[in-house]
């Protein structure tokens, strides 16, 4: 596994499978105590912070909406989960983290 400075990959599941998502797409995974939001939308994962940027809302609680834009359940600000833009126009920006399916398993970069 390539590795970038400060950065490492983590292995986060055995498969696809192994990851239970609610209805919403989404759920909460603590890795080596951090807290992230973990989402598919069309056989895609994406992972990001668990907190919302604008009033701290848990995004895991949210939903995505059918552009496959992650919403925040307090407010509704939407973000694009694969670069973190805040699409709804506040200027907020959601901190993203690289994630793969591989052969040996899910994997998370942080």
């Amino acid at each position: 596994m390539a590795t970038t400075p400060n950065h490492s990959w983590h292995k986060i599941a055995e498969s696809m499978a192994e990851i239970k998502f609610s209805e919403n797409g989404l759920t909460e995974l603590e890795i080596h105590g951090k807290k992230f939001c973990i989402g598919q939308h069309d056989d895609q994962l994406f992972a990001c912070t668990q907190k919302c940027p604008h009033a701290g809302g848990v995004l895991s609680g949210g939903y995505i909406d059918a552009a496959g834009n992650l919403a925040c359940p307090l407010h509704r600000y939407k973000f694009n989960p694969k670069n973190g833009r805040n699409i709804s126009g506040e200027g907020y920006f959601l901190k993203t983290f690289l994630i793969e399916e591989r052969e040996d398993g899910v994997f998370i970069c942080f």
